[in-house]
């Protein structure tokens, strides 16, 4: 039966984010922890090695696979900074004003917080957070 890799763990995330390198990127990841933390209004959380999640939901597929994972999070990544968010269709706008990014299904990717508009990072956290609430059900939402 499949398991997911990726699981909140007890590291402190201040400690991961001493290590980054080089300490603009540092001071980046730092930001984007004080960013999520106020938006989200919940507290971080180690997912591996290399995560910060914020809050996390249970998930079950048609296929009864399931298990949890975090509802929206970042990772100071060697080449860019990741944002975990949702990007959809009704996203776009958002998307695009977001400023210089590129992205995949479920990640923005970023070369530096400059490069972005931290007030449009914000909607579009509030937005992951309304559809992890909306399509998981909040009974299956822990936001600590």
């Amino acid at each position: 039966m499949y398991e997911c890799k990726t699981k909140p763990t007890d590291a402190k995330v201040t400690e991961f984010l001493q290590t980054i390198e080089p300490e603009w990127k540092r001071e980046d990841a730092f930001r984007l922890l004080d960013i999520y933390t106020e938006t989200t209004g919940m507290q971080p959380t180690m997912w591996g090695e290399t995560m910060i999640g914020f809050g996390q939901y249970h998930y079950v597929y048609k296929t009864k696979h399931s298990g949890d994972a975090m509802i929206t999070g970042f990772s100071p990544r060697k080449a860019k900074l990741t944002l975990y968010l949702y990007i959809e269709q009704e996203n776009d706008d958002l998307l695009k004003a977001l400023g210089k990014t590129t992205n995949g299904v479920s990640c923005v990717y970023v070369s530096k917080l400059d490069h972005i508009n931290v007030d449009v990072l914000k909607q579009m956290i509030l937005r992951t957070v309304e559809f992890v609430e909306k399509t998981y059900g909040k009974e299956n939402l822990i936001k600590e």
